[in-house]
C-alpha cells in the first residue's frame, strides 16, 4: 500500500492546516504530496480572531509548494486526501477536476480527512449526506444543507471521513486519523 497522502489546497488555503498536516505526516512516516491549481508556491494565508471583530481576520500566511496540479493526481497512487480549509475551498469546489478526484477516493473507500472549509468540498462532491460531520461553526448551514448532521465536536469520524472543525482541532483531528491510519 502506498504511505503517501494527497493535500488539496491553493491559494488563500490555511498556512498553519496545511503545514501542520505536512509535518504531522512526515513526522508519522507518511510521504505527504501537496496538489493545487498550479505548481508553485502558494500564497498561504493565517485566520485569526482578535478581540472586538465579530469575525476572524486574515493575514499572509507561510508559503508551501504545490508539488503537482490537479490534472496531474492519480488517486491510485494515494490512499488519503486531506482538504485544507480557509478561503481555498471556497473557489476550489466550483473545481470539476477537484470534485472529481475527491468523489473518486470515495468511490475506492480511500480516507477523506477535511478540516474547516475543506467542507465546502465535500459539500459539493455530495459526501456530507446521512453523515455526521464537523467544520468550521459558520460552513455548518453547507454542511447540513447538504445532508449532514453537524457535530460541535472537534473532530468527528463517519466511515472513512474524518473532520475537523479549525486549525485549533488539530490534536482531536489528527488523533482520529492516526488512530485509523
Amino acid at each position: 500500500m502506498s504511505n503517501k497522502i494527497l493535500i488539496v489546497t491553493g491559494d488563500g488555503g490555511e498556512s498553519y492546516e496545511v503545514l501542520y498536516a505536512l509535518h504531522r505526516f512526515q513526522e508519522e512516516g507518511y510521504e505527504p504530496v501537496i496538489a493545487a491549481p498550479s505548481k508553485r508556491s502558494l500564497n498561504l494565508v493565517m485566520h485569526d480572531f482578535k478581540p472586538g471583530w465579530d469575525t476572524y481576520f486574515e493575514a499572509p500566511g507561510y508559503a508551501a509548494t504545490a508539488d503537482l496540479t490537479f490534472e496531474e493526481v492519480n488517486v491510485d497512487d494515494y490512499f488519503a486526501v486531506l482538504l485544507i480549509g480557509g478561503r481555498a475551498p471556497e473557489y476550489l469546489r466550483n473545481n470539476p477536476r477537484v470534485i472529481g478526484i475527491t468523489k473518486e477516493f470515495h468511490e475506492k473507500g480511500k480516507w477523506i480527512y477535511s478540516i474547516c472549509h475543506g467542507i465546502q468540498i465535500l459539500a459539493t462532491a455530495d459526501l456530507c449526506q446521512d453523515r455526521n460531520i464537523t467544520c468550521y461553526e459558520h460552513c455548518r448551514l453547507e454542511a447540513e444543507t447538504a445532508g449532514g448532521t453537524w457535530m460541535s465536536d472537534e473532530a468527528s469520524i463517519d466511515g472513512k471521513i474524518i473532520c475537523g472543525q479549525t486549525w485549533m482541532s488539530h490534536p482531536q483531528f489528527f488523533r482520529l486519523i492516526f488512530e485509523n491510519l
